[in-house]
């Protein structure tokens, strides 16, 4: 609207100046001027205002970015024609997971039919989120003129903020449940395995001496320790020995974007510093998470080298306020389960219900403050990257 004001002030001033010219001062230069005053603007408005159909852009970036570093985007505007076409300005944008100056970029097309122009935003919130253009206007080469761009206009690009991946401490208590029921598991399929043998006169497994790349979910711990050496089974483990973590980033609409983004980064955090030690001390885990759309991807995790790619697979997929993962798609006979969630109210009672069966239910949440109604237990990652109970 100011804008628009001091538009028109400027406009009635050039006519002022030209009245006074023309009829006060020097008739003759006065009508040209006049007629110059004239053309010049409806040029400069038609220019500007078929030329905004006229545009193709594109903007490109690097789908990754660590947090607290520099993400480099590249906008491109191609003119669509021959249509003479004078300035464009553009304002690029980003989601709140970027600190971003809102500069406007002013470009001569008069005679270019394409240019480009580079910015930086910084990464501020782990998690995934986009950049792309905010507005775009046609401006005529007078410089008061100007029509907003709505067509030709590309899609944002998905950009994944990697969080710090916390290194949590081996004596943590939830660490230390988790895998107590693995082993309790594993023991009761050894016993389950002894029986099979003494009826049938066939070992249950058969088991041969660790090699590099096997996967760490069929070691046999037991064994193992007695034999002081790696031991692996020859056939598939039994997947329940292995506990499952759930990734729900729900984003609830009643709560504000800027808000949310810090609770979902402590909660990538919290999962994947878990699923880190977890490989570490050799108990291979199921992880479930969004893939998008309806699609619930479960992925089994048991090489530490592993854990980084899942985090960049989550970090790929956009938030999408109101959705919550859901459980129907999940298989849930595990031995222990962990739920980490960014919210324990509502709907979210349907994905702990499913578990409740599990041996260990466990709840990881953004902070102390969270209060569920369930009989699961309720965890949270402190300052000193310990899990706490709430």
């Amino acid at each position: 609207m100011i804008r628009k004001l001091g538009t028109i002030i400027s406009l009635l001033g050039i006519v002022g100046i030209v009245w006074v010219f023309t009829f006060r001062i020097e008739g003759e230069m006065g009508v040209v001027l006049f007629a110059f005053m004239i053309i010049a603007p409806l040029i400069s408005l038609i220019i500007a205002f078929f030329g905004r159909k006229r545009l193709a852009i594109r903007i490109d970036s690097d789908g990754y970015v660590k947090k607290d570093n520099e993400l480099e985007v590249t906008v491109t505007i191609e003119k669509m024609g021959k249509f003479p076409f004078s300035i464009i300005e553009i304002v690029p944008d980003a989601s709140p997971v970027f600190y971003i100056e809102r500069k406007s970029y002013k470009l001569s097309m008069l005679f270019a039919d394409k240019c480009e122009f580079k910015y930086k935003v910084k990464a501020k919130v782990g998690g995934n989120g986009e950049v792309y253009i905010g507005t775009v206007y046609s401006c005529g080469f007078l410089g008061y003129i100007r029509f907003k761009v709505k067509q030709g206009l590309p899609e944002p690009v998905s950009v994944g903020v990697i969080p710090e991946i916390p290194d949590i401490k081996p004596t943590s208590r939830l660490l230390r449940q988790l895998a107590d029921v693995v082993m309790t598991t594993d023991n009761d399929e050894e016993n389950e395995s002894s029986m099979v043998f003494s009826a049938n006169t066939a070992p249950g497994y058969e088991h041969r001496e660790y090699v590099q790349g096997d996967p760490l979910k069929r070691v046999n711990w037991k064994l193992s320790s007695k034999k002081d050496k790696l031991m692996v089974r020859l056939d598939e483990a039994v997947s329940s020995v292995q506990p499952m973590i759930i990734l729900d980033l729900f984003r609830s609409t009643s709560i504000d974007v800027e808000s949310s983004i810090y609770i979902e980064e402590k909660i990538l955090m919290s999962v994947f510093g878990l699923l880190k030690i977890l490989i570490k001390q050799g108990i291979a885990c199921d992880i479930s998470y969004s893939g998008g759309g309806d699609r619930i991807i479960t992925e089994t995790v048991d090489n530490p080298d592993y854990v980084d790619a899942v985090l960049l697979k989550v970090l790929a997929v956009k938030v999408v306020p109101g959705y919550r993962i859901d459980p129907s798609k999940i298989w849930g006979n595990v031995c222990a389960c962990v739920i980490a969630t960014t919210d324990v109210t509502g709907s979210f009672n349907d994905i702990a219900e499913k578990f409740h069966g599990t041996e260990q239910l466990s709840i990881i949440v953004p902070d102390i403050t969270e209060k569920y109604v369930g009989n699961a237990s309720l965890w949270y990652l402190d300052e000193d990257n310990n899990f706490k109970l709430v």
